[in-house]
């Protein structure tokens, strides 16, 4: 698709959307921290007494509770044993990036704030479907001085997969605002592939690690190398 035509195609599904719905990492914002990252090795170390790492695991476009799975499988942890101790870790989990929410570093992705603003003004709905656990994500929104133009949001606590985060998301939407048009923002392969699979219509932006023409393969409904290339809004 042609620039002028993805931009065309864009702002029609923004002015189309009652709301829309965005990732948080990599879409929104990318931490400049390892806040998050500490919380998953030091919960596995409280809990379990070992050592672990991320060396090798899938991140991006993953959730947290599958980030745990691998972490743990990669030290060694029987699977059971996770699983009887999953729900304290994540609340260790959870604590330990809000204790330590001052040292949060989110740097907001180009044109976020403005987009952000813009949508709100012009009466959009604002949701977040991301792979955090719930109080991690909104701590990241917090810090990154967003928090308070989201009304929902759609996390990994209860919901494992993106596909069903963002199921999720699509079941609140209706909550707040029956029969809504909907819209996600994501940034990942895994984003626009959760989005097909709940029939909702996805922009893509490469403010991730993953480059604009891999997304593109991946067919969203429009995709861009980052919000400033929507503007105007």
């Amino acid at each position: 698709m042609a620039p002028v035509a993805q931009l065309a195609r864009a702002q029609e599904l923004i002015k189309r959307a009652d709301i829309c719905i965005f990732d948080i990492d990599g879409t929104l914002l990318n931490s400049r921290d390892a806040v998050h990252y500490f919380a998953f090795l030091n919960a596995i170390r409280s809990v379990f007494g070992v050592e672990a790492n991320t060396d090798g695991i899938h991140m991006h476009g993953n959730t947290d509770i599958g980030i745990l799975r691998a972490v743990a499988q990669r030290a060694g942890i029987p699977s059971a044993a996770l699983e009887a101790e999953l729900s304290g870790i994540i609340t260790r989990m959870c604590a330990e990036v809000e204790s330590n929410s001052k040292d949060l570093r989110p740097e907001l992705c180009p044109s976020i704030r403005e987009l952000i603003t813009s949508l709100h003004d012009r009466g959009k709905i604002l949701g977040v479907a991301t792979g955090n656990f719930e109080a991690i994500g909104w701590a990241k929104l917090r810090a990154a001085g967003l928090r308070d133009y989201f009304t929902f949001g759609s996390f990994s606590d209860p919901h494992e997969t993106r596909q069903a985060i963002f199921q999720n998301a699509v079941a609140l939407a209706n909550r707040v605002l029956p029969e809504a048009s909907l819209l996600f923002f994501g940034d990942t392969p895994a984003d626009i592939s959760a989005a097909r699979a709940v029939g909702v219509p996805i922009i893509a932006v490469a403010t991730g690690i993953f480059p604009l023409p891999e997304l593109e393969r991946h067919s969203p409904d429009t995709a861009f190398g980052c919000f400033t290339d929507l503007s105007p809004f």
